[in-house]
């Protein structure tokens, strides 16, 4: 079942696996939540929407590839943040439920 609120998806961070029925998008999230950087962009980068982009673009500020993070930011039509990655997490999850 899909979550309906931030607190309900990180619940779910204690399970090895996310639920089946969930959107790429929000597997993306959940792996990268559970420290999985990995996995969460092989997801990402297979989501050729602005939700993809903006998930790639998260993800590649969270490397610290601030140049390649602004290129998939323009993609998604999303300014740079100017707030925490994790502000950005929530926003990006709830963007999602």
């Amino acid at each position: 079942m899909k979550p309906k609120t931030f607190e309900e998806f990180e619940s779910t961070l204690e399970e090895n696996t996310p639920p089946k029925e969930w959107s790429e998008s929000l597997k993306s999230l959940w792996f990268d939540a559970k420290g999985d950087w990995e996995s969460s962009h092989d997801i990402a980068q297979d989501i050729h929407s602005s939700m993809g982009s903006w998930i790639h673009a998260y993800l590649h500020r969270k490397e610290g590839d601030k140049w390649n993070a602004g290129y998939w930011y323009r993609q998604a039509g999303k300014p740079f943040p100017q707030f925490s990655l994790e502000e950005e997490l929530k926003v990006l999850v709830e963007a999602n439920l």
